[in-house]
């Protein structure tokens, strides 16, 4: 369990930090998969951020149950966007559903592990 909560919070770091700096930086490679700056882009860009951040202090502080709300968060918006942007072929979804598979290989290791405790 605990091998695959570092793969899921590394691999939110390894996507989201770069993808914040960009954003951050307004460069225009952020501009074909986000779309131009605007004060939407700037709230995905401020949401981006908090799951970096708080993916980073997990990776230091591994609370199963503090991983699974993170993660179960993160695959209901990355399940839910090919609904919302209306494409399965924007590079955007597809990423966001492949780093879903992940994360819900991990929310089931960590069920197993601790489900009880979770749900009572």
């Amino acid at each position: 369990m605990n091998t695959l909560i570092y793969i899921s919070l590394a691999l939110n770091v390894a996507v989201l930090l770069p993808i914040v700096t960009l954003m951050l930086l307004k460069s225009p490679i952020a501009d074909k998969p986000w779309g131009y700056f605007t004060p939407a882009r700037g709230i995905l860009m401020s949401i981006y951020f908090s799951i970096l951040l708080v993916s980073v202090f997990l990776l230091f502080v591994p609370v199963p149950a503090f991983v699974f709300a993170l993660l179960v968060v993160q695959v209901i918006y990355k399940v839910t966007t090919p609904f919302t942007v209306g494409s399965f072929s924007n590079e955007v979804v597809i990423s966001n559903l492949a780093i879903s598979v992940v994360h819900v290989v991990t929310l089931f290791a960590i069920f197993n592990q601790v489900g009880s405790a979770l749900v009572s």
